[in-house]
Order: C-alpha cells, then structure tokens, then sequence
C-alpha cells in the first residue's frame, strides 16, 4: 500500500461515520509494559557500517503488561559522529510482512551515505516476521501461494474457488493462530515501535515508513505526538479506518493502469530488439499483446520448468503487477513473456511464485489485515465488483476486488480502528509517485488531506513503488535528505 493525499470533502465524509480510537493523549497515557531489560547488541548484517542486531523484549498482549512476554528481532547502524547525531531514525518496512532488519541491512549503505552520522539507523522486524516471534494457521500449501492469497478470481470470472478458501483459511487461522495471530496487527507494531524507543532510550524518534510502512508510522505519529521529530511517509494509501487495507487492495487497480503505459514504452524502445526483449513496435501494442497472451495462457497454462506450476494467465498477471513496482524488474517480466509466446521454451517463475509461502509469511499476511479491521460486502457483492473490474481493468482481472480470508474471520477486529487527523506537530514530510502500481497518487492524496496542515507532499514524476532513494529521482532524494538533515520542507506540496 502506498500514495498521497487528496480531496478532503470526499475523505470527510468517507470517515465521518467511522468509529474512533481514544484521543492521542488518552493513547499516550495507556498502560505501558515495565521496563525492557537492557538491549544486548551483537554483530550482524553489514560489518562494514557496524550493523548491530538485538532481542526486545514486548508483551504479546499490551493490555496485560505484564504477562507473557515474547522477543521482536531488532537491528541498528549507530552513527559514527557522535557530534553531529541528532537522534534516531526508524527505518519502518511495507507489507504486511517486510522485515525492518533486512530493509535496514538493504539500505543502511545509502542512508548512510545520504545522511551521514545524523542518526542512528534503526529496525525492527514486526511480529510473525524474520527473527520476531512466529505466529502460524497451519495453512495447506496450496493455500499459501501469492495468486491465492492476494485472490485473483478463476480464469472465467467465477469466485467460487474463492469463496471456499477464504472460508478454509479463516477457520484454519482461527482454529490453529492463537494468540499469537492475534497480536498481529498494525496497533500492536505501533505500540512496539514505541517500547523500542523507550528501550533506546530515547524521547523522541524520526521515522521513514514505505507502503503499508507508512501507515504504521502515520499511527505512531497520531497515538504518540509529542514523541515524534522528522517523519517521512514514502509511498502512501487511504488511510480510511472503515475500510483501511480492503481499500488499499483495490487501489491496485487503477495503479495498474496508470502504471503499465511504462513498461509499454521500454517494451517497444528499440534498444530492448538485441536482448529478444522489443515486445513490439509501439508501446499502444503492449497491452493488447499481454492481454491477449494471458487469455490464452487461462486456455492452455504452459509447463515451467517448475514442476506442477505451469504458467497460468493469472500467474502471468500476478508477475506483472510484481514487476511494476521497479524499472529493475521489467526485464525480467519481458523475459517470461518472451518464454512464454516462444514455441520449445520453457518459461521460468520469478521465485516468488514457483512455490507456496512459508506457513508463518502467509498467516502475518492475512493475519494483520484480517485483525485490523472488519472487511464489508456479501458475497454476492464481491461477485459483481470482481466482473465490473474485469471490464474496467484488465490488467488486475477483478482481484483487487474480489473476496478475502478477512470476510470470514473469526473474533472480527481486535480493537478500534484509528482515525488519522490533522491535530499533531506540523513534521511529516510525505513523497509519492504519480505512477505507483501498488498504491496510486489518487489515493495517497487521501492521506495528505487526513493529515491537513501536518504534512507537506512532494510528488514525484516517475513510476514505482518506494521513492526515496530506490524509484525517485534527485529532486526527490533531495527533498527528503534535505528534510531528515536540516527539518526544512518545502513551503507547499511541489512536483518533482
């Protein structure tokens, strides 16, 4: 999930009926867990930066402070000029399911770089993520595929199929998650974040969220104000607590569309012709071609060199819209369908979908969205948005729509959802591209008008998912540098 903010009228009236959390100083007075013991920090990750890896200790359930506790992965590059340090820096992962610790050992080098000794670099990995304790619904393998945990429809349309996984993982989740999955959820990291901080010992922390990432940081910055300083939101999405990830979901698929015209133009550049990767002549025939390929790949799937899992139309769909979140990837994407139209060659799946996901990477999956909030709409419902998105969208063939695990969940939510507003410290600086495929402009700009005179946006005029320093450009990278270094921003929301 990832965008801007936008036509505030319209995302007034979207909330106004929604129920709401306890104000921020209510929140900020909520019982807190005793003292975490002392972080014990050894060697890991980037040696070359000093990269330092820890246990904190967290209570599984914040209510019940001190009862069982569990340990959260946690990762930090501490500044190497302690006179120039300023504080801390969060590095918050998208998802649900992004490790901090790998994103930090990622872009640590570059941050570093960017941003010198201003900071100490810190992480942590979520709960049911990397090193962090696991949760797990004991799921069937089948069921732990990207193409039927994100819940594209059958290649006719039919959600049938669908209907009867959701039902079968939600009883499975609650039947085999516990309470482990069901402290999985973005008010639970938010409160982790904060029992981070305290054990850093530090009054106040900045953050970068990414995606979902954003999210959590905006959460933090409304539940803990006054313990924020220079906060970054990159790549955001609605954050309308009625409908919050259901919402993000389908957002996928206008950002598909304002997206593809940019692999349509490196498709057809003629620079592609020597690789085998020119698609065709002009960027116009990209689309029909792909459409048209994954049609007849719902016909007849093609054999992978993956046994069991030919190439499907909705597998060649779902690698698209993975490919559309970086330049970097549209080789890749324009490789396989190459493979795939080549009579004699045996296409060859990104990893991520050659294989079902680890048990515990699809129950954080569905478990943070699912206990977040209560997902609307009867069945009969999803059945006529997924065929009213087939039509209008092509490109996402109505799963941005169609039903999940959520509609069945047991126990519904595990506590209010939270309104973000426009009441906090005018600190956010928010950076979003105008062609994201993963969360669009249009819909960030619900998240710019939530946040009213707090933040400012800079949008990026490029495409992509994540823009400071990975899609983004150097207008961009500055802006943000610029902002985590001095506490500058720009005066009003610019265009870069």
């Amino acid at each position: 999930m990832t965008t801007s903010a936008g036509i505030a009228l319209a995302l007034a009236l979207a909330l106004g009926s929604a129920t709401l959390a306890p104000t921020a100083t209510a929140a900020e007075a909520a019982p807190v867990a005793p003292a975490a013991p002392a972080l014990s920090w050894s060697a890991c990750g980037d040696a070359a930066l000093g990269q330092e890896c820890a246990t904190l200790t967290v209570p599984l359930d914040h209510a019940d402070p001190a009862g069982r506790q569990v340990g959260l992965a946690v990762s930090r590059i501490r500044s190497a000029d302690p006179a120039a340090r300023r504080g801390v820096l969060f590095v918050v992962p998208g998802g649900p399911g992004g490790s901090g610790v790998q994103r930090l050992t990622s872009k640590g080098p570059a941050l570093v770089k960017e941003l010198g000794g201003t900071y100490d670099l810190v992480a942590l990995d979520p709960r049911g993520v990397g090193g962090s304790m696991k949760a797990g619904c004991g799921l069937a393998p089948e069921d732990r595929h990207l193409v039927t945990l994100r819940s594209w429809p059958d290649a006719d349309g039919s959600i049938d199929a669908g209907v009867a996984r959701s039902r079968r993982v939600a009883e499975a989740c609650a039947r085999n998650g516990g309470a482990e999955l069901r402290s999985l959820s973005t008010a639970n990291q938010v409160r982790d974040m904060d029992r981070l901080r305290a054990a850093l010992g530090e009054e106040r922390l900045s953050a970068w969220g990414v995606s979902y990432g954003t999210y959590v940081t905006a959460q933090y910055a409304q539940k803990f104000p006054r313990r924020t300083d220079r906060i970054v939101l990159d790549s955001s999405a609605d954050p309308n607590p009625r409908t919050v990830a259901q919402g993000w979901l389908r957002g996928m698929a206008r950002g598909a569309e304002d997206r593809f015209p940019d692999f349509a133009a490196w498709a057809a550049h003629p620079d592609r012709a020597a690789a085998g990767l020119r698609l065709a002549g002009t960027p116009e025939e990209v689309r029909p071609l792909v459409l048209e390929l994954a049609a007849r790949l719902d016909r007849e799937p093609k054999p992978t060199i993956t046994p069991g899992v030919p190439l499907t139309g909705t597998l060649l769909r779902q690698a698209l819209q993975n490919a559309l979140y970086s330049d970097s990837a549209f080789e890749g994407f324009a490789q396989l369908v190459r493979q795939a139209r080549t009579p004699g060659e045996t296409p060859v799946l990104p990893p991520m979908l050659a294989g079902p996901m680890p048990d515990s990477d699809a129950a954080v999956t569905v478990g943070v969205i699912c206990n977040d909030v209560k997902w609307r709409g009867s069945v009969r419902s999803y059945e006529r948005a997924v065929a009213a998105d087939r039509v209008a969208h092509p490109l996402t063939a109505g799963m941005p729509f169609n039903i999940t695990p959520c509609s069945f969940w047991k126990g519904g939510p595990v506590e209010k959802p939270t309104r973000l507003t426009a009441d906090g410290p005018s600190n956010i600086l928010m950076i979003q591209s105008l062609r994201d495929p993963a969360t669009p402009h249009s819909e960030g700009l619900k998240m710019r008008a939530a946040l009213g005179a707090r933040a400012r946006l800079v949008s990026v005029d490029h495409g992509g998912h994540g823009m400071y320093l990975g899609n983004g450009n150097a207008c961009g990278d500055r802006t943000v540098t610029r902002f985590l270094l001095t506490g500058e921003r720009p005066a009003a929301d610019v265009t870069c």
